[in-house]
This record gives structure tokens, sequence and C-alpha cells, in this order.
């Protein structure tokens, strides 16, 4: 009986412990700059950097890939605004990816 708390004091501790390393998220934004350019902004929600994370940039129609680069030390990428449909795609790692279709960026 008493093995049985014992483990389950640690179960919970680790559980309670790994609460923080799992509270980001990634966080995306595109913008039209008008001028024939895309300027991406990315982040993680507890307000970390997400410098060097890969973008992609992917034609909706054909799946292949536009361009693609990385965040900058601010956490930007701008790439030349193809023309149809395409997806932005933010490679964050296994469980942070995120995707933006061309029709949710603002203009």
């Amino acid at each position: 009986m008493i093995f049985r708390v014992f483990i389950l004091g640690w179960v919970v501790f680790f559980a309670v412990l790994s609460g923080p390393v799992f509270s980001h998220s990634p966080l995306l934004m595109c913008y039209d700059e008008g001028d024939g350019t895309i300027l991406c902004e990315g982040g993680w929600s507890d307000g970390s950097c997400a410098s060097c994370t890969p973008v992609y940039v992917i034609d909706q129609e054909t799946g292949s890939m536009v361009a693609c680069g990385m965040l900058d030390r601010a956490g930007f990428f701008e790439f030349d605004k193809p023309g149809g449909a395409f997806v932005v795609l933010f490679d964050g790692g296994q469980g942070h990816t995120l995707e933006l279709l061309s029709s949710e960026i603002i203009e």
C-alpha cells in the first residue's frame, strides 16, 4: 500500500512539473504588403522567439513548394507572393506545426 502511494506521489509530481514544458504553441501571422510580397511573423504563445524555425510556402493545387526559408532573428520571413492559392507552413517540430491558408492572410 505504501509503495502504491509512493508511486502515485511521483506520478503527480512529474505531471505537475511537465505542465510548463508543453505550455507553448506556435503562432503565425502573415500580411500582404501590397507590393507583391508577403511578410510573416512567427513565435510561440509563451512569448519566446521562434528564430531559425523553417517556413515553407506550398502551392495548394500542385502541392509543390514555391518558397522556403527560416524566420530571422526577429521572427520574420518575407517571400514573393505566388499566383493562386497557397499554404504557409510553420514547422516548429513534432506537434508544433501550423498551416496558414492564403485566404487567411491579412491585406
